[in-house]
This record gives structure tokens, sequence and C-alpha cells, in this order.
């Protein structure tokens, strides 16, 4: 049986953007499969004493832009560090990602959040906007209109919350993170440890 890793994300988050592609691909190659839980970071911060980036001093702003354009660099990933459509509110998006993930199953949920996230980030999107979720969800070959419309539903939003409960009940307290045997790695700056932490957990002796 193939073991499970647990993904909270946020999907205006720049550094679960740098992380996706990577993390996916540790995962298949560790023959884990991924539970995606996108959640509400705003509840999040407000728990752990987290700051949203507005409310960080000026000297942590401008130490975050440098670091992104060096993690973009280093990685070969595209990136503009101030894209026009953020802060955003990254609710809907959220929501999408979830519906997919409830309608379509992981796979698609995974190939969904990464698409957002370059749009976000590398083609200057606004992922805020239905009409946009709608058409980025219609690229990677989903009914992005019935998708967008789905994600709308009470039952969507409950899981939402959920999420957000079960990250706060795993002491979750920034985006991206992953757990994995029930141990909890922050950052994409981290996957290095998850990979180290997939390939035992996939060994016969753990």
């Amino acid at each position: 049986m193939s073991k499970t890793t647990i993904y909270y994300l946020a999907p205006h988050s720049p550094w679960t953007y740098l992380g996706h592609a990577r993390y996916v691909a540790m995962a298949r190659a560790a023959g884990a499969r991924i539970d995606i839980k996108p959640c509400d970071m705003g509840r999040v911060f407000a728990a752990s004493g987290g700051l949203p980036l507005g409310k960080r001093s000026p000297q942590r702003q401008a130490y975050r832009l440098a670091e992104l354009a060096r993690w973009a660099a280093h990685l070969g990933l595209p990136l503009n560090v101030q894209p026009t459509w953020f802060p955003v509110p990254p609710d809907a998006a959220a929501k999408l990602i979830i519906a997919a993930r409830t309608s379509l199953g992981g796979e698609a949920a995974l190939e969904l959040a990464g698409a957002i996230m370059h749009a976000l980030w590398a083609d200057d999107k606004n992922i805020a906007d239905d009409a946009t979720l709608a058409h980025i969800a219609s690229a990677c070959g989903f009914d992005g209109a019935n998708l967008v419309k789905s994600s709308q539903t009470a039952g969507v939003q409950a899981e939402y919350e959920k999420n957000t409960d079960d990250a706060l009940a795993a002491n979750v307290f920034g985006a991206p993170w992953y757990i994995v045997d029930g141990e909890g790695f922050w950052g994409q700056d981290r996957l290095d440890f998850v990979e180290r932490a997939l390939a035992k957990q996939a060994s016969p002796q753990s």
C-alpha cells in the first residue's frame, strides 16, 4: 500500500510555488500519495503569531524579495517577485483546488494548484478572479466553468475550514508545510529533508 504525505499550502504563496513541482516529483519517486490540503493561512497566522506581509518590518520585506529572486534563479523558475495582483485573496483559488480534488482526484488537484501558482507568479494573473480561474482550469483540460461553480458550494467551504482546523491541530504556522510520518517540514528550503523522510518511509525497514 502506498504511503501518504500531507501537503498544507496557500495558493498565493511564492514559496509554495517554488517548491511545488519538486515536492510532487519527490513524492512520486518515493511511491507516496499526496494528500493536498489548501488552507486559510490568515487564520493560521492569527493563531500562531505570524504577520501578514504588509505588517512585517521593511527589513524583512526587502530580504524576502532578495531571497525570492535568489531561489528563482537557483531553481531556474520564472518568478515576478512583485506581481501586479499581489497581495491577492487566496480563498477562491484554494477552494477551486479543493473542488478539483473532490471531483477529479488528487493528481488533478496537484496539477491545478501548480497551474494557479504559475499563473500568479510567472504570468501575472489575478487568481481571485473567477473567469481567470476558470480559464486556468480549462487550460489543464478540466471543465473550468463547472469547477468554479463547484468551488462555491457549502461543502467545499466546509472542507476548506476543516483543512485549516487540521493545519492548526498539526501545529502548522506557514506555507508550504509538508508532513511525512507525522513529522512536519516548513518551507520549500526543507525539501532535502522531506526527500530523505520519504525515502525512509518507502524503505522495507520503515
